[in-house]
């Protein structure tokens, strides 16, 4: 299947079967989330796998009792930073010099920017921005998890305070974001399965500026 028929092909998922997903396939979806660009490069969340079925049973009761949660077979928690520390800045930087073996002036330069202005904003807008990294990261597993016929369904639905709870994130300088449980549907018990997969036309979404 090309890119556009694996992008009809999936949906939000409402039922999963609790079938595993194979341990080679889960590797590729998370390599694929790992090499998503991010702004400045600086990768400004974690994915936290949760395959322990106690830890999905509890998120499940703080995400409005959606059986996803607890019946898929990994479930990817996108967890942001809380906010930018010269640590976690100087962190990237330092591992892209050593990866690279050379220091750029510009990209130093560029380091320095960012440690003057990003540690100094309000926690929350670091978050938020932050956060929004991690929807980017989102879209590129979803397409993976397509791409090898896995089932997916971007969540929202749930307590972040208690997941965060839950996975002890706080003590880890994380907060969750957005949720993304894989597997595979459980068509019957699905009442979005079979349903036409509908978009807004071309003409009302696309607009060309020439």
């Amino acid at each position: 299947m090309n890119l556009i028929e694996l992008l009809n092909w999936r949906y939000a998922t409402k039922a999963m079967n609790k079938e595993t997903v194979s341990a080679d396939k889960v590797e590729k979806i998370l390599e694929a989330a790992r090499l998503t660009p991010t702004s400045s490069g600086l990768q400004q969340f974690e994915i936290i796998v949760v395959t322990n079925q106690e830890i999905k049973d509890k998120i499940r009761a703080v995400s409005w009792n959606q059986s996803m949660v607890s019946d898929c077979s990994h479930l990817l928690v996108f967890a942001a930073w809380d906010q930018y520390t010269p640590e976690r800045i100087n962190g990237m930087f330092d591992l892209v010099n050593e990866e690279r073996g050379f220091k750029n002036e510009g990209f130093e330069a560029y380091r320095q920017k960012l440690l003057s202005m990003y540690p100094q904003q309000d926690p929350e807008v670091s978050f938020q921005h932050a956060a929004r990294q991690a929807y980017i990261a989102l879209g590129t597993t979803m397409v993976a998890c397509a791409e090898l016929k896995v089932d997916s369904v971007p969540m929202e639905g749930f307590d972040p305070k208690a997941v965060d709870e839950i996975l002890n994130l706080k003590a880890r300088g994380l907060r969750s974001a957005v949720m993304l449980p894989i597997g595979y549907r459980e068509a019957k018990n699905d009442w979005l399965v079979n349903l036409k997969k509908v978009r807004r036309p071309k003409e009302q979404f696309i607009v060309e500026v020439k």
